[in-house]
């Protein structure tokens, strides 16, 4: 369903019971609301929460911010790498009220909230803006944004810079699929025709990489986050891969050493993915750290 959500249309999916205690999931980079697995969403509502799922502003069913244009992100690296400014249509923080306006539009006053990747970032924004809505936080394979923190590797870096070898939706699938299964999880591979379904069912309901390029720019524009670390108070867990070449372990050991009373799961073999065989996992260290905040 579409929700008007900070002044803009949201995409918005909500299960589970309506008196349950509420699960905010904010999404990554370029990556539409399906990319939370709906196995995972079950697992949390067999828990007895109310899962909460969106569209970030510029991708999938969401509006989308297409008058900005495409932005030129070798000068936006180049600005980033001089320590110049670095100008974004619109911010993380602009995408933190987003997510707050959905639980305002749904009548909802607080929410374990967890952010996957940028949706990390965005939820440290949340998360520090507004302490009250936010119960517990859990952060998956995500930044500070810390300029001493590791890069992704180089191999991982040329794969982004790629693009489709060719227009058509069976490009973009391939192209898609070539990207998961740089980031993905050695320990825990995606068997290719799995890979493959999740690209199309991507592609199928929205192509948008004009809108993933924007949302990369709000990414270097934002900049380092560790301002804003010691303002968040919400029971915080870090959840990251031993073998994430995207967002290297040393970003995870980081926000958990800069969180006030942060726990952390660091899982050997996962990458910068959602394995299916550890959504369990994930479902219930989403739990646990609810029950730290009481509720």
């Amino acid at each position: 369903m579409k929700l008007e959500a900070n002044g803009i249309q949201i995409e918005v999916d909500d299960q589970g019971p309506r008196e349950g205690p509420v699960v905010l999931l904010i999404m990554g980079l370029g990556m539409q609301l399906i990319a939370w697995p709906q196995a995972l969403v079950q697992a949390l509502v067999e828990r007895g929460f109310r899962v909460v799922r969106f569209d970030n502003r510029d991708m999938g069913l969401s509006q989308h911010f297409d008058a900005a244009g495409v932005p030129n992100m070798a000068l936006a690296g180049l600005r980033h790498a001089l320590h110049l400014p670095v100008r974004s249509p619109y911010a993380l923080a602009d995408m933190a009220q987003d997510a707050l306006g959905v639980l305002d539009a749904l009548g909802i006053a607080r929410a374990h909230v967890c952010g996957a990747s940028m949706g990390g970032m965005i939820a440290q924004h949340l998360a520090a803006q507004a302490p009250a809505r936010v119960a517990s936080l859990t952060l998956m394979m995500t930044s500070s944004g810390s300029r001493r923190l590791p890069q992704p590797s180089w191999p991982v870096r040329r794969v982004l810079m790629s693009r489709p070898m060719a227009p058509g939706a069976q490009a973009a699938v391939d192209w898609i699929g070539h990207v998961m299964n740089a980031i993905g999880s050695p320990g825990y591979p995606t068997d290719p025709p799995t890979l493959q379904a999740r690209a199309l069912a991507s592609v199928q309901r929205s192509w948008h990489p004009a809108g993933s390029a924007r949302q990369l720019l709000a990414i270097v524009a934002d900049g380092d986050r560790s301002a804003l670390l010691p303002h968040i108070a919400a029971p915080t867990l870090v959840i990251h891969g031993t073998d994430d070449p995207l967002v290297p372990l040393a970003c995870g050991e980081d926000l958990a050493r800069r969180i006030a009373g942060a726990r952390s799961d660091f899982i050997p073999g996962m990458g910068h993915d959602l394995p299916e065989a550890l959504l369990e996992r994930f479902a219930q260290d989403i739990a646990g750290n609810a029950v730290r905040s009481g509720g």
